[in-house]
């Protein structure tokens, strides 16, 4: 078994659900008493948020960088980043480290094409929404995106930051998520991405008529795939 080096703390909300699930599918594949080997650098959320709304992606990379290199330092086989937006700091990632970064986009399309979906709407983030690190890896795999406008961009990333990284689940927020997704269904998604990692706290796929993609499932799952192949 690989040893799973994970960049966590963004939030940690949805970092225990990561070692969680990757646990669990360990058990599932292995049985008895087996868990997964794995190395967690948290970092403080805190400093990470502030320099995202203040634009400084250059600082952040050098922060990314840090935590995976101190990961490889310390055993990790490659890295997961337990987070949508910060795979923004992917390249400056791969230039710090020798091991691979298993990128959370990359294994959201795998998911995507085996359920021979074309069109998918993507949430998260502001910055994940409306930059093109993550829409780009979906679009050369012949994905369509479909983004919300402006206004429900705002109140998904106000959401996010306002509620769901503190813990905080609220009936009304479920039911404005719910009804962008039904709007942008009407415009052609035939999928939704859940592009952050928190907002499968929120949303599953009883709450919606089209396929989910749960990316913290997702990206946990080939974890444990990548861990364990030969």
């Amino acid at each position: 078994m690989k040893t799973i080096g994970i960049v966590g703390g963004m939030s940690w909300e949805s970092t225990k659900v990561y070692y969680e699930i990757i646990n669990e599918q360990v058990k599932q594949k292995l049985g008895g008493f087996h868990s997964c080997k794995c190395l967690i650098y948290s970092v403080d959320f805190a400093e990470i948020q502030k320099l995202q709304h203040e634009d400084k992606w250059e600082e952040l990379d050098i922060l990314m960088a840090d935590a995976a290199k101190r990961l490889q330092i310390a055993g990790a086989d490659f890295i997961v980043l337990a987070t949508n937006t910060m795979h923004l700091c992917v390249e400056a990632i791969k230039e710090a480290v020798e091991i691979p970064i298993l990128h959370i986009a990359q294994a959201t399309s795998s998911a995507i094409i085996n359920k021979n979906i074309n069109t998918v709407a993507l949430l998260g983030t502001k910055f994940t929404m409306e930059k093109d690190f993550y829409k780009s890896i979906l679009t050369k795999n012949n994905i369509e995106v479909i983004t919300p406008n402006e206004q429900e961009r705002d109140i998904i990333h106000n959401i996010i930051f306002g509620e769901l990284v503190q813990g905080i689940i609220k009936d009304e927020s479920r039911n404005k998520f719910m009804a962008i997704i039904s709007r942008l269904q009407l415009q052609g998604a035939e999928g939704v991405i859940l592009g952050c990692t928190e907002i499968p706290l929120l949303i599953s796929s009883d709450d919606v008529e089209i396929e989910v993609f749960n990316t913290t499932r997702i990206h946990a799952e080939k974890a444990v795939e990548m861990a364990l192949k030969e």
